[in-house]
């Protein structure tokens, strides 16, 4: 009896969890699914193949500094902040 209120907690606790990520999905899948897998293959907004279709769908030229701040390449890693 102990393992299935084990087992039920630990699935509660994971839906709970990743409820958002499938709102998301359901909400917009395909916007959803291509931030993922731009992050899963790393892929830079500001290269050029990737650019010229971004370009192509969304009917707006996409500028080399917003690009820019997707490259998780060019930061290293997390930073450090001061807040006053």
């Amino acid at each position: 009896m102990v393992d299935v209120a084990l087992m039920l907690w630990i699935r509660l606790m994971f839906f709970d969890e990743l409820s958002p990520l499938f709102q998301e999905f359901l909400q917009k899948p395909l916007a959803f699914m291509g931030g993922f897998t731009s992050g899963v293959f790393r892929l830079n907004l500001a290269d050029d193949p990737v650019k010229s279709w971004l370009e192509k769908e969304t009917g707006k030229p996409v500028s080399d500094t917003a690009a820019s701040n997707f490259d998780s390449s060019k930061n290293g890693g997390p930073q450090s902040i001061s807040i006053d």
